[in-house]
């Protein structure tokens, strides 16, 4: 490549922190970035800005954060005037009306979290874990109308660790989206990439976390329990009631063969599991009980002393 892209970038999260950087590091001329308005945060309510404009401040990248870019004319007289090749989008959290799609020779590139067209939508590494997935990978490929549903430029595999959750794989899938994000850009500066359709019915949904996905439901087996429990991190989580509301933060399914009720608890040796679908168990490693710290099974089983037949969710 004789002459750096110039581009404009949107983003907003962690999750996009790494492909700014890369970008940034390749020498690519990134002439805008794009970003939420600051936010009130923590106890104090306090402004705060997303993690993609500290990274683009640091980097000495101009930032503007507009609160609505649909009907900007500041917006699109500024992106008018830099005729950005590329638009970079990764998880800006808008909807990038059909002005921008069009503005750019290589259009608006997304990265996204999953293996289009499985999982598409808000939500994707948690659904991925949450349905017992053992490969996800992400994704780049060209915004369209529709959701997630544009031409697929390049993807690239990572498998999903036993004991990964959300928080542990999002950064692992963001430091490899980052690298094909560049890989993506060089390719289509140089004319190597043929952009494919995607199979349309081959796609599944990855619908954004509501506070009720994390309840969890004792007729599901231990696996597809704990696999639920591992994606929902850090919100919804995964949550019962035992008295009163209880939260479940570490649990693994139990090799043993049980006669548990589903929701029946059962203490053993200081263990504690409880009945789950298919004659499953899950064994109970950390809860915590409503509006107290999280404590071990152990702590928990001295602590509350739950009687022979009791239930979680009863």
């Amino acid at each position: 490549m004789t002459q750096p892209l110039n581009l404009v970038f949107c983003g907003t999260p962690q999750f996009a922190v790494p492909t700014l950087e890369k970008m940034a590091e390749a020498r690519f001329n990134v002439r805008l970035v794009l970003t939420q308005p600051d936010r009130p945060k923590g106890r104090g309510l306090e402004l705060a800005a997303s993690p993609v404009k500290e990274t683009a401040l640091r980097l000495g990248l101009p930032v503007y954060q507009p609160e609505k870019i649909k009907e900007n004319a500041d917006l699109r007289a500024r992106l008018d005037e830099i005729a950005p090749a590329a638009i970079i989008v990764v998880g800006y959290g808008r909807i990038i009306p059909g002005w921008m799609l069009q503005l750019p020779k290589h259009g608006n590139i997304n990265l996204h979290a999953s293996l289009l067209p499985k999982y598409r939508g808000a939500a994707p590494i948690q659904w991925a874990i949450a349905n017992g997935e053992p490969v996800t990978g992400v994704t780049t490929m060209r915004i369209d109308e529709g959701l997630d549903t544009g031409n697929i430029l390049l993807q690239k595999e990572l498998a999903i660790l036993d004991e990964d959750t959300a928080e542990t794989l999002s950064p692992r899938l963001a430091a490899i989206g980052a690298e094909l994000m560049v890989e993506t850009l060089r390719g289509l500066a140089e004319g190597t990439i043929s952009p494919q359709r995607q199979k349309n019915d081959q796609a599944t949904l990855a619908p954004i976390l509501k506070k009720e996905d994390g309840r969890i439901d004792f007729s599901r087996s231990a696996q597809e329990i704990y696999n639920r429990l591992r994606g929902f991190q850090p919100w919804p989580g995964a949550f019962t009631s035992f008295r009163d509301k209880l939260n479940i933060t570490a649990a693994k399914p139990s090799g043993e063969s049980n006669d548990l009720a589903q929701g029946q608890l059962q203490v053993k040796d200081n263990r504690l599991f409880v009945g789950c679908g298919n004659s499953t168990a899950l064994e109970l490693l950390e809860v915590q009980p409503e509006g107290k710290k999280r404590i071990s099974a152990r702590d928990f089983v001295h602590g509350y002393r739950p009687a022979v037949g009791e239930r979680l969710g009863g």
